[in-house]
């Protein structure tokens, strides 16, 4: 018998690879197989990381020493195997990938999954991208998971066709393939320097380095951190991210919310590491703490400056990125926990703008059909086109104006921070630990700068959205009520009532993302976990006992 409990951690990897792998042959035309396995697949990855998060957090019964489950494949002891590691923070981001993977399929289910090809092995590809650059111990495979993510990106962000959607895309792609150039070379100086690219292994032998390897380990980690700064949408290096968020089609701009939080967890992650051990203090907040800022400052800007609503979620996701960068840049772990609530309510918040700034465009009548390219590239507008069902058009909900008007200043209170919701406990948490940070009574000059700069950029925000509000709902003379499909408003609800649970469950939760900066602070425990794993004991017939 096979002990699936034991492979539980390569799971969230496994079951997209073999989703996407086996929707590739299946054919367009088995649209409710592909549809199906899609599900399935997400369902489960979404069913794995509520398993592992309950692990990590003690809340369920386990083995695995120190709660943090490592995964040797090939059976060889690290730091020579390849290891999958599920700490704390890798199944939080887990759980967040899975369940904003379920809103944005449900919602592409409807129509988009049709207007191009593959939408679904590509999405998955994505997931699997996902959960291994959360999972990976090892710097050459979150390399490798690096460059799954994003060429599946790639093709999600060109689909459904249309010459601002291709034009932003390859821009999106020639910035991204400049960034993974920088973290190729990087990660080949550090195995150069240190011998090692497993993460743990690496905390060990950073710390007791000196001369002029130290110094070739700092610029090598300078390197490291610009490529990640990238793909976190720090300023300056930012430009591409509105045009090629905004132009994306709604379920893939929603999936797309949580990758720039990818860079920000690979920063924490290696913070995480090499900081306490005397590592190069390449990671630490006398550079992320003045970057935080100015992204702060330039998305501040930005959406003020827009008037396009795509554009202005694109610019709030800069700004929760350089609000994360600020936080994360204060010294000590004070700021961590609350860091991580508001990674989490932006994550939820802008994945559901996304959706919902699509569904209320069709108020507009002269944006009524934002598919219209798509559906003529892929002869979907044909009425004796085999793929054009009735459900391409929908059906007029109940109450659709005020469904839409709800969501719209419910994510808009999200994204600002103003109560009752999430969003607000988040940037109150955020704010108050911040001015506790100092050790004397008096706030340090950082504290007050971060206060100062999250609060400007929420009355920016707020400015902005409810310009945007009154432009869309009661400024428009010609608009129409739109006609929605359950599988539409159904993630937007789903995603605004996840964070109405952050909002009920606030306590619990900030409980126990304040134990995670503090497993994060002493990462003792997770390079004890991954170098001290050994391989499991085969019986004569290649089994495990």
């Amino acid at each position: 018998m096979i002990d699936w409990s034991s492979h539980l951690p390569i799971l969230p990897i496994v079951i997209p690879l073999l989703a996407g792998a086996s929707l590739l042959l299946l054919k367009d035309t088995h649209r409710w197989l592909r549809l199906g396995v899609s599900y399935v697949s997400t369902l489960a990855q979404l069913v794995i990381a509520v398993d592992l998060l309950l692990i990590t957090s003690g809340a369920q019964a386990s083995s695995w020493p120190g709660r943090i489950p490592v995964y040797l494949l090939g059976n060889w002891p690290a730091p020579f195997a390849i290891v999958v590691v599920v700490d704390q923070l890798a199944a939080i981001m887990l759980t967040l990938n899975a369940v904003l993977g379920i809103a944005a399929l449900l919602y592409a289910s409807a129509r988009w999954d049709r207007a191009g090809v593959h939408f679904h092995p590509l999405f998955q590809f994505l997931l699997m991208g996902l959960n291994g650059a959360f999972l990976t111990g090892d710097l050459f495979n979150l390399f490798v998971f690096f460059e799954i993510l994003l060429v599946a990106s790639y093709g999600l962000m060109l689909h459904g066709s249309g010459e601002l959607r291709v034009r932003s895309g390859l821009h999106y792609i020639a910035t991204n393939l400049v960034a993974s150039f920088l973290l190729l070379i990087a990660i080949a100086l550090i195995y150069g320097i240190t011998g090692t690219l497993n993460m743990a292994d690496l905390a060990t032998r950073a710390g007791s380095l000196a001369g002029p390897d130290r110094r070739l380990f700092e610029a090598t980690a300078a390197i490291l951190g610009i490529a990640f700064l990238v793909k976190a949408a720090a300023w300056p290096l930012n430009f591409w991210l509105p045009n090629a968020y905004g132009h994306a089609c709604a379920p893939v701009a929603a999936s797309f919310a949580i990758m720039t939080k990818v860079g920000i967890y690979v920063l924490l992650r290696l913070g995480s590491l090499l900081l306490p051990t005397g590592a190069p203090a390449a990671f630490g907040g006398q550079w992320m703490f003045p970057l935080g800022l100015a992204t702060l400052a330039f998305g501040t800007i930005g959406i003020l400056a827009t008037q396009q609503t795509e554009r202005m979620i694109g610019y709030c996701v800069i700004i929760s990125s350089g609000t994360l960068l600020t936080a994360l840049g204060m010294p000590g772990v004070t700021l961590t926990g609350p860091a991580l609530f508001y990674l989490i309510n932006s994550v939820l918040a802008l994945g559901a703008f996304y959706l919902l700034v699509e569904l209320v465009e069709r108020t507009r009548s002269f944006g009524a059909d934002v598919l219209a390219i798509s559906l003529e590239a892929f002869d979907l507008d044909d009425p004796l086109s085999p793929d054009r069902s009735d459900d391409v058009v929908g059906v007029s909900l109940p109450a659709a104006m005020a469904f839409l008007g709800m969501a719209f200043i419910a994510c808009a209170l999200l994204i600002t921070g103003l109560p009752p919701l999430s969003g607000f406990v988040a940037k109150f948490s955020l704010l108050s630990a911040a001015l506790q940070t100092s050790s004397i009574d008096t706030p340090s000059l950082g504290a007050w700068l971060l206060v100062g700069a999250v609060l400007v950029s929420g009355l920016a925000c707020i400015i902005a959205l409810t310009r945007a509000g009154i432009r869309m709902f009661w400024s428009s003379e010609d608009s129409v009520v739109p006609r929605l499909q359950i599988n539409e408003a159904a993630p937007v609800a789903f995603l605004i009532l996840c964070c109405v649970g952050l909002t009920i469950w606030a306590g619990p939760i900030l409980n126990y993302l304040n134990n995670t900066a503090l497993a994060l602070d002493n990462p003792q425990s997770y390079i004890e976990a991954v170098l001290h794993r050994q391989p499991a004991l085969m019986t004569p017939t290649g089994a495990r006992p």
